[in-house]
C-alpha cells in the first residue's frame, strides 16, 4: 500500500512503538515494558509469545505485534 511502512498502522494512522520487556506475567500473557523515554506500559504478548526479559517488542495500542530476542 502506498504511504505505509512498518511503523505506521494503516487503519488508524497511529505509530507502533519499540519497547523492551522488563517483567513477564506468563499466566495472563502480559509484559511490563519500557519505551525509549522510560515510560512503563503493560503490553499483551499473546500474538508474539513466548518472549523473555530484555526482548524488544514493537507495540501498537498495547499489543505486541513483533518481537526480537535480546
Amino acid at each position: 500500500m502506498s504511504g505505509c511502512d512498518e511503523f505506521h498502522c494503516v487503519t488508524c494512522s497511529d505509530e507502533a512503538v519499540p519497547m523492551h520487556v522488563r517483567r513477564i506475567d506468563a499466566e495472563r500473557d502480559l509484559a511490563l515494558c519500557v519505551d525509549g523515554d522510560g515510560g512503563r506500559h503493560t503490553v499483551e504478548i499473546a500474538l508474539v509469545g513466548p518472549v523473555g526479559v530484555g526482548d524488544r517488542l514493537l507495540v501498537h495500542a498495547g499489543v505486541a505485534l513483533a518481537a526480537e530476542p535480546a
